[in-house]
C-alpha cells in the first residue's frame, strides 16, 4: 500500500516538474511567439539584398516594422513591403551610435542584417560588421524593449584561414561580432547562410533548408552550398518565434535533395553546446 502511494507521487512530482509538460512549455512558447505581435522588429541593413528579404517576409506576415538606412529617399525607391501601412523607413547609420536609440525606441526585436559592400576600404569590416553590431546592442540594451537579436553572419566565421578574410579580415570581424551578440545577456539568434542568391539561375530549383551547428560548412574539406536571401529571411523570421532557436548559432544552406522540413524540427535539431 505505502509503496503504491509513493509511486503515485512520484508521478505526480514528475507531471508537475519543470519541462515535462506540453502546459508547462506553453507560457514559453507562447511568449516568444508574442515578440511578432507585440512592439515593432528593426531591421538593420534593411537596403542589402538579405534585409529587404527579410522586411518583406515581416511585412508579408503583418508585422510592424522598422527599416534602418543611411540614405531614406534610397530606401522608399527600393519597393520594401508593407511602407506606409506596417513598414516605417527611419534614418540612421550603425556608425553612429547616437542615430540608433531612436530608431530602436519600442522595438520588441532586432535583426542586424548589415555588411561591409566596399571591397576598397580596407576598415568596412570593422566599422560595419564589429563596431556597427556593437553599436546596435549597446542601443537595443539601452531601450529595455528589445527582448531577441538575430545576426545574419556567415559560414565560415570560423575559419581564420578562409579567403574571404583577404577581403579586409570580414570574416574574422564577423565572428567578433558573433562573439559580442553572445556575451550581450540579450536573448539571440546568428544565423550564418551558405553563398547568397537572390534568384535561381535558368533550369535551377528551389532547395529546402538545412541548418547545421556552426563549422559545419565552410571551405574544402567542408562541404559548403548557397541558399536564397528569401530563405535566410525565412529563418530569420522564425527565430524570433522559435523557442528552440533561443542562444543558439546555426548554419543553413539549401539542398535540392533534402527533405522539407518545419523550422520546429530544424532549430530543435542543432544542439551544439
Amino acid at each position: 500500500m505505502l509503496t503504491c502511494k509513493l509511486q503515485a507521487q512520484r508521478m505526480a512530482a514528475r507531471r508537475r516538474a519543470p519541462g515535462l509538460s506540453a502546459r508547462a512549455r506553453r507560457p514559453a512558447a507562447v511568449a516568444r511567439a508574442a515578440l511578432l505581435d507585440e512592439g515593432k522588429v528593426l531591421v538593420a541593413g534593411a537596403t542589402g539584398g538579405t534585409g529587404k528579404a527579410v522586411v518583406d517576409a515581416l511585412a508579408a506576415r503583418g508585422v510592424s516594422v522598422r527599416a534602418l538606412a543611411r540614405d531614406t529617399t534610397k530606401a522608399a525607391s527600393m519597393g520594401l513591403a508593407g511602407v506606409g501601412k506596417t513598414t516605417e523607413i527611419v534614418r540612421g547609420d550603425v556608425f553612429q551610435f547616437g542615430s540608433l536609440p531612436p530608431a530602436l525606441d519600442g522595438c520588441s526585436s532586432l535583426v542586424v542584417c548589415t555588411g561591409a559592400r566596399d571591397p576598397t576600404d580596407p576598415l568596412g569590416p570593422f566599422n560595419v560588421d564589429y563596431q556597427g553590431t556593437l553599436n546596435l546592442l549597446a542601443a537595443a540594451r539601452q531601450s529595455g524593449s528589445v527582448r531577441h537579436v538575430v545576426l545574419v553572419s556567415s559560414i565560415g566565421a570560423d575559419d581564420l584561414l578562409n579567403p574571404l578574410n583577404l577581403f579586409w579580415g570580414v570574416l574574422f570581424w564577423k565572428k567578433r561580432a558573433e562573439e559580442e551578440v553572445q556575451r550581450s545577456g540579450l536573448p539571440y539568434t546568428i544565423v550564418r547562410p551558405g553563398g547568397l542568391k537572390t534568384e535561381l539561375r535558368q533550369g535551377e530549383s528551389v532547395g529546402s533548408i538545412v541548418m547545421a551547428a556552426p563549422g559545419t560548412y565552410g571551405v574544402p574539406p567542408k562541404k559548403s552550398g548557397s541558399i536564397l536571401r528569401s530563405q535566410v529571411a525565412e529563418v530569420c523570421v522564425a527565430a524570433l518565434a522559435e523557442p528552440f532557436a533561443q542562444n543558439k548559432v546555426v548554419e543553413v544552406i539549401a539542398e535540392r535533395d533534402a527533405p522539407a522540413k518545419t523550422m520546429t524540427e530544424l532549430f530543435s535539431g542543432v544542439n551544439w553546446y
